[in-house]
């Protein structure tokens, strides 16, 4: 029977094998992808299609690819699946995020080793009462490198913990307008009891993928700024260089690949 998924391409990524790595870094934004690539040896775009602009090159003689997920859990879970066919099986997101836990500031590097499963994408994946944990391997790794990047001065600290993934941005930073405020501020108040750091939109399904298909995610996560921080009247910084967080994600590729000699 024919199909619509026959063929030699993936449906969506437009890759084939033997143009993708073992190791692949994530990230949201495709206009942020050459701007990553530009960290490994000899990058060459080798597909673009809808959201998904994908470059690989080499780090260590290694083959590392690029590839943008657009926004949210669902175009992100298609890009994990559709690279792990073609034979990838680690994965580093690098993106971006509000902080939430009043210890984050603006310009801070984020850590996730878990998400909180506030979207809807995990739920076809994992279990609901199953935990979206990142791999230990890759955390470990994140963390080693991200320790080099920062002085613990405010906006330029790092955090390791848990991350809050959501479904609508406006659902977030506009609550109050929703028909389901009340519900969407509780929630939000006791993650902030929970300590979550901050909130983004694709870690929970990424490691969820990552779990059911028994391959490595972790994410690095840039908090751009802390609206809690601003409520509580402390200094707070807005920032959009996603620089810091690149560098974290390329280093910790270079340790696996060394690790995994």
């Amino acid at each position: 029977m024919a199909s619509i998924m026959d063929g030699e391409r993936q449906f969506h990524i437009k890759t084939i094998p033997e143009e993708v790595g073992r190791y692949c870094i994530l990230c949201g934004d495709p206009g942020r992808v050459p701007k990553i690539a530009k960290h490994l040896d000899n990058p060459k775009q080798v597909a673009f299609n809808r959201e998904y602009n994908v470059y690989t090159g080499t780090l260590f003689g290694e083959k590392v690819t690029v590839c943008s997920t657009g926004i949210g859990g669902p175009s992100a879970a298609i890009a994990v699946e559709e690279l792990i066919k073609c034979g990838a099986d680690t994965f580093i997101r690098v993106g971006t995020s509000g902080g939430m836990d009043l210890s984050v500031s603006g310009g801070d590097l984020v850590i996730a080793n878990a998400a909180v499963r506030g979207e809807g994408t995990s739920k076809e994946y994992i279990p609901i009462d199953y935990p979206s944990v990142a791999n230990f391997e890759v955390t470990s790794a994140l963390v080693q490198s991200v320790k080099g990047l920062c002085n613990n001065e405010i906006g330029n600290k790092y955090h390791v913990g848990i991350v809050h993934s959501k479904d609508s941005f406006y659902g977030e930073v506009e609550a109050n307008a929703s028909p389901m405020s009340e519900d969407i501020i509780s929630r939000w108040d006791s993650y902030l009891k929970s300590s979550c750091l901050t909130s983004e939109m694709e870690c929970a399904a990424i490691y969820a993928v990552g779990i059911a298909k028994k391959v490595r995610c972790g994410a690095v996560l840039v908090a751009l700024w802390n609206v809690e921080r601003s409520k509580a009247g402390l200094p707070d910084n807005v920032v959009s260089d996603t620089s810091k967080g690149i560098k974290c994600a390329v280093e910790a590729i270079k340790l696996l690949i060394v690790q995994d000699e």
